[in-house]
């Protein structure tokens, strides 16, 4: 009985000897605040390191749905370091929101389906185009563009290892846009071009374009640089093209109504112009490599809607296996102005029909053996201009209309192998002969 009561009075008292304990006394609550408040900083800066986890985890997350859903619709969008959106297109119907809302495109092994152009005409200012891969185009029966570009300050670029394939088989009989018996339409260009501002090209691949290449047209500002035009598949004849080169009217750059232009580094194997002007003013040709088609020309000019070329220098450049090396080209019976052209730098080599060629007889037929002097041609020089034509070719041909040509000087002018040469106008400046 006494120890029931002992035990009792124990545990009565137990609680208070407890609470002034140094192991289970007010000690432990402050050492566990203590603690726990340490514990909370870490836990803050761990907070913080969560939340920049939870953030780039946030932005992965809402990036893989929209590329999971938008497959057929929308471009897949990433935000790069500076904060640019970037836009992958792998089909088609994924361009129209990619080119409304990036400024940085990556056009990645995209098929082109059939009666279809691939609309960059309305870039954003300042933005980069890069293709990737490769990008290929499924044959139609129309006569429109295949590639149509534009905008401002705008930069289109090639990937390492990416082509732009034209399909050019697909349309090729020989003929090009003169008519032909494959189809009743074909493109008008491959690729139409108008750039303001400080536009750039560069370092693109393309092959096998069904008829001229590049339509540069209204464009400003503009360079150039660094591409291959690869269409020498098109030298070999088909089953449609009687014998004669497949490709035909296979112009690289044909350029209208364009200023402050820069084409420069770049190589041209087709099976017509390299390089064709027919108008604007100041613009530069410069380091090209021009093989198996029709030379660096100026024209043709006359019976369109600007008829006047200016201030276009050509140089350092090569032209071999070429109908042409340098020529202007008037149309018959039309009017124009051509000033102040100059090829300077030019090498020559194995031209099977004019080393230089200036006529004012010009029909996309044919010539026809009679110039006319509606376009008039003033300020024409050629300085180191070298080099071979075939032997059943002509090294100079020159045939202007009465009175439209005037003071041409040409100096170290000295092309070789040819026969017969014809001209009708002597430069007043420089040593050339015309023999």
């Amino acid at each position: 009985m006494q120890l029931q009561v002992f035990l009792l009075a124990l545990v009565a008292v137990l609680p208070h000897v407890l609470a002034q304990s140094p192991i289970f006394g007010q000690c432990v609550p402050t050492a566990v605040t203590t603690t726990t408040a340490t514990t909370t900083k870490t836990t803050s800066t761990t907070s913080k390191t969560t939340s920049s986890t939870t953030k780039t985890s946030t932005t992965k997350s809402s990036t893989t749905p929209t590329k999971s859903s938008t497959t057929t619709t929308k471009s897949t969008t990433t935000t790069s370091a500076s904060g640019t959106a970037a836009c992958t297109v792998t089909a088609i119907a994924q361009v129209s929101s990619a080119t409304a809302s990036c400024t940085s495109i990556v056009i990645s092994n995209l098929a082109v389906p059939s009666a279809t152009t691939l609309n960059l005409s309305k870039l954003k200012a300042g933005t980069t185009v890069t293709f990737e891969g490769k990008t290929t185009f499924a044959f139609t029966d129309w006569d429109s563009d295949l590639i149509d570009i534009g905008g401002e300050d705008i930069t289109i670029q090639g990937a390492a290892g990416h082509i732009i394939d034209g399909n050019g088989q697909a349309w090729w009989d020989g003929q090009g846009s003169n008519g032909g018996v494959t189809n009743s339409h074909r493109p008008d260009h491959f690729i139409t071009l108008k750039s303001t501002g400080t536009s750039l090209l560069q370092n693109l691949h393309i092959q096998n374009w069904p008829v001229h290449c590049f339509d540069i047209t209204g464009s400003s500002g503009t360079t150039i640089t660094g591409l291959t035009l690869d269409n020498s598949a098109g030298n070999a004849p088909n089953a449609a093209s009687d014998g004669l080169p497949a490709a035909h009217n296979s112009d690289g750059f044909d350029v209208s109504s364009s200023n402050n232009m820069i084409i420069t580094s770049t190589t041209v194997i087709n099976q017509d112009d390299c390089v064709a002007v027919t108008s604007g003013n100041n613009i530069t040709v410069s380091n090209m490599v021009c093989n198996g088609g029709h030379g660096l020309s100026i024209g043709s000019i006359g019976g369109k809607s600007n008829n006047n070329v200016s201030d276009v220098l050509f140089t350092n450049s090569v032209v071999m296996n070429s109908q042409n090396g340098a020529r202007i080209k008037t149309n018959s019976g039309t009017t124009g102005t051509v000033t102040n052209i100059e090829w300077s730098n030019i090498q020559l080599s194995n031209i099977s029909m004019y080393g230089i060629d200036i006529q004012q007889d010009y029909l996309n037929g044919g010539p026809t053996g009679t110039p006319t002097n509606g376009v008039i041609i003033n300020g024409i020089t050629m300085s180191n201009i070298t080099g071979t034509a075939a032997s059943d070719a002509q090294n100079y041909f020159i045939l202007c209309g009465s009175g439209s040509c005037s003071n041409f000087d040409f100096v170290n002018v000295a092309i070789t192998g040819g026969k017969n040469d014809s001209c009708n106008f002597t430069p007043t400046e420089g040593n050339f002969k015309c023999t």
